[in-house]
């Protein structure tokens, strides 16, 4: 979700070509420079969309379809798992990399979490390695189908208090 420049999702293919990989991010440029990159890379069977993650959840093609989601630093938690949590199958993982000086926005999102189908958050501090650094990766495994009401409205989603 908002792939950025790839991270974590490229590297994690990288790492394990075994991954098949969908990146969704709004920017078409962003979107241009990574289908380029994956060429450079050699990683024809990334599948790379452009679109607003909140539209493109509803569209069936889409919604529950995925085993994992992935986001880094896209937005707050409740925001973050309003986003992904549709696209993650029932028995599958949504995964949120995270500051290590998250726990109430963590906490904060635990009522959406629910609503969305998910469960108690499970958080995972480490050490970046070669650096003095913490983050964290934030768990959460959806346990039932997201209701047909969500995600709302962008409009909505960002008047969630974390």
């Amino acid at each position: 979700m908002g792939t950025g420049a790839g991270f974590p999702g490229l590297v994690l293919r990288i790492l394990d070509p075994t991954i098949r990989l969908t990146l969704l991010d709004s920017l078409g440029k962003r979107v241009e420079w990574l289908t380029e990159l994956c060429r450079e890379l050699d990683l024809p069977d990334v599948v790379l969309l452009k679109g607003r993650a909140e539209e493109l959840s509803r569209r069936k093609t889409h919604r529950e379809q995925y085993d994992v989601a992935v986001s880094r630093a896209l937005a707050a938690m409740p925001m973050l798992a309003e986003l992904c949590l549709p696209y993650v199958k029932p028995g599958g993982l949504f995964l949120a990399m995270k500051s290590n000086k998250t726990d109430e926005e963590i906490a904060g999102a635990e009522k959406i979490i629910q609503a969305l189908g998910g469960e108690k958050p499970f958080v995972m501090d480490y050490l970046v390695p070669g650096t003095e650094v913490y983050h964290r990766v934030v768990t959460v495994f959806k346990a039932r189908p997201t209701p047909g009401s969500y995600p709302r409205k962008w409009t909505k989603i960002k008047e969630t208090k974390v």
